[in-house]
């Protein structure tokens, strides 16, 4: 199950890259956000907070695992919540259209392969 999750990760953070690629260099797109600050979204910060945030999903459903016998489901319904909920970071703090749309399709493309992938290494109810 460990080997399937990390492959889970890997996956993330290539498609999270090749997104990228596609938006900026490809695209042309500048994507820049406001935090704290203006935040130029380069390729090292896209895999980085794509493996950090998967690895945090792991470990919030080997923790449910343990914890619950619906923990497939219940972690379903907190990723799916928490993907959504982060829409809002790059469609208020988005500079431009462009930015906005580039980085929610970062968020999902991650979101739906995190969410579909563990959810599927995890363990049935017994």
């Amino acid at each position: 199950m460990r080997g399937r999750r990390f492959g889970v990760v890997g996956i993330a953070a290539v498609a999270a890259l090749a997104d990228w690629i596609l938006l900026a260099p490809v695209a042309g797109l500048t994507l820049t956000a406001r935090q704290g600050g203006i935040q130029h979204i380069g390729a090292a910060a896209v895999v980085i907070s794509t493996i950090v945030v998967s690895l945090l999903g792991w470990a919030l459903l080997a923790l449910l695992e343990r914890r619950t016998p619906r923990a497939r489901t219940t972690w379903t319904v907190i990723a799916t919540i928490v993907c959504l909920t982060s829409l809002g970071s790059p469609l208020t703090n988005g500079i431009g259209l462009g930015a906005k749309l580039g980085l929610a399709s970062l968020h999902l493309v991650v979101g739906a392969i995190v969410i579909l992938g563990l959810r599927r290494t995890a363990a049935e109810p017994c």
